[in-house]
């Protein structure tokens, strides 16, 4: 790196490589040494990252097809790092041109004209990545090029002259990587004029006899091509392409916990101020989980990470601004507190016709609510197996006491109690109306023995949420509150307006299920 004349360079020993080669022989010595080669990205250990590592050991130009937000770009960025740290280029030169093997007329003039003294400087890998956001208002000529009248004009120079060509985006790309992210929308007769670019690594630009042999890693992503009406990748494009590496979401809560963790953006003051315990954190994964498999969501548009990740946000600052209302120095993102999350899921889900008749909102509601259900059975016995139990025969009141151990809780409603929680309720005051319930300490205790007074606290509402997911009692939630009561009288109240898929929740037409 120390040469800045080409006598100096060649003198150094440098030897050219072309891209491909550069990357081939960086991820060799990464794979010996036992290096990670893609930092950060979770979940593709064992799928994702060998097809591309072979790919990349093969010289292949990549395409990456998977639904929105399952990393595709972040991997296609972290190629840089399989380049070597400095390159050469001829000074000045618009693509990059290596000393040892112009391919600009710009370039080889000034070797002719200077020879060894011909100046170099050195580019960092970070300038070796160029990305382009396929859009249908893209352009031969800004991805490949065209002539510039103004240069022309400017130098007096005619339109046959090469020097008045302007490059487009993939020649200034030369020697480097280039991605091309949503391939598909890029116009049938602009995916044409790649054709040449993949097939003989040269452009021509407005009938120039021009050959311009570019080394280039070209990476691409798309969704799947039935996932929009907007276009398709023209099959001989596609053949052009070498290797074909499909991605895809977390396949564990797990993983999905990992990726929220390390991509949430939470100032370090509000996390030390605001607790967020591993039952919530589960709860919003399971939210996309249950999102992917819903039947009123869109399965071809898919459900991005990043649904999770502003839900975790949004989850942490509804906690936060209840704690500056209620002026308290610390506390814990609560079941009610999830409430925060529905813009979270509302904007991140495309919905099929029958969702659009249900609405986002209500949509949103039950995956928090099925959410709710499935998690629920994790941490406590399943109350459709007691249902099950309970109708398999006529056990003692003592046999019933030892199988339900909510019949307490559930009891207590039915004997016409109801619980009322304000969501700007205080953390003590929200404790003391939680333990006003019959059986719910009792029963948070006999399970998670070891929680503190929080957890347990926690866990209590969570008891109460879960009961009502099994239509064991009913929950509504208002603009203000969240109100617990017994399932039949709420059944009762509410008369005709009860509707099937509300699965016994007691609805009315202003409220909504949690």
């Amino acid at each position: 790196m120390n040469a800045t004349t080409l006598g100096e360079l060649i003198q150094s020993g440098y030897q050219s490589k072309s891209i491909k080669e550069e990357i081939r022989q960086n991820l060799i010595q990464k794979l010996k040494s036992g290096e990670t080669t893609f930092s950060g990205i979770i979940g593709y250990e064992d799928s994702v990252i060998p097809d591309v590592e072979r790919a990349l050991l093969s010289k292949h130009n990549i395409l990456l097809l998977g639904l929105r937000g399952q990393a595709k770009t972040r991997m296609a960025r972290q190629m840089t790092e399989l380049l070597d740290e400095y390159i050469p280029i001829v000074a000045g030169s618009d693509i990059n041109d290596d000393p040892l093997n112009p391919i600009s007329k710009y370039a080889q003039d000034l070797i002719a004209e200077k020879g060894n003294d011909t100046p170099i400087e050195w580019v960092h890998r970070s300038q070796r990545y160029a990305e382009k956001l396929a859009t249908p208002d893209v352009s031969v000529a800004d991805l490949i090029g065209d002539i510039d009248p103004i240069k022309a004009a400017n130098l007096k120079l005619s339109f046959a002259d090469e020097r008045v060509l302007h490059y487009g985006i993939i020649p200034r790309s030369n020697r480097g990587i280039f991605v091309i992210n949503e391939l598909p929308d890029l116009q049938a007769r602009i995916q044409v004029a790649l054709f040449n670019i993949l097939e003989e690594g040269d452009i021509q630009i407005r009938g120039f006899k021009l050959r311009l042999p570019l080394d280039i890693l070209f990476v691409f992503t798309a969704n799947p091509e039935d996932y929009t009406n907007r276009g398709s990748i023209v099959t001989p494009l596609k053949d052009r392409i070498e290797s074909q590496i499909l991605t895809h979401y977390p396949k564990t809560l797990e993983h999905a916990l990992e990726i929220t963790e390390q991509e949430a953006d939470i100032a370090a003051d509000v996390a030390e101020k605001v607790a967020v315990s591993d039952l919530i954190k589960r709860l919003i994964e399971q939210v996309a989980f249950e999102a992917r498999n819903s039947e009123f969501v869109d399965k071809k548009s898919g459900v991005s990470a990043r649904l999770t990740i502003s839900a975790r946000e949004n989850a942490v600052s509804a906690a936060e601004r209840r704690a500056l209302i209620n002026n308290e120095s610390k506390t814990q993102v609560w079941i009610a507190d999830l409430i925060g999350i529905i813009p979270s899921i509302t904007g991140k889900v495309e919905l099929v016709y029958e969702g659009e008749q249900e609405g986002p909102y209500q949509v949103a509601m039950n995956l928090l609510e099925k959410a709710i259900r499935t998690q629920f059975v994790q941490y406590f016995p399943d109350p459709e197996q007691l249902k099950k139990r309970r109708n398999t025969g006529k056990p003692s009141a003592q046999q019933k006491a030892d199988e339900n151990p909510y019949r307490a809780i559930i009891g207590w409603f039915d004997k016409g109690n109801q619980l009322t929680i304000p969501f700007h309720t205080k953390d003590e005051e929200k404790l003391q109306l939680l333990y006003a319930v019959d059986g719910l300490h009792a029963l948070v205790k006999q399970f998670f023995p070891g929680a503190n007074d929080m957890q347990t606290g926690l866990l209590m509402e969570f008891v109460l949420h879960g009961l009502a997911a099994y239509s064991s009692i009913s929950k509504k939630i208002f603009e203000t509150q969240i109100e617990f009561k017994d399932l039949f009288g709420s059944m009762l109240n509410i008369g005709s307006t009860h509707d099937d898929d509300d699965e016994g929740l007691g609805f009315d037409d202003d409220e909504e299920s949690m």
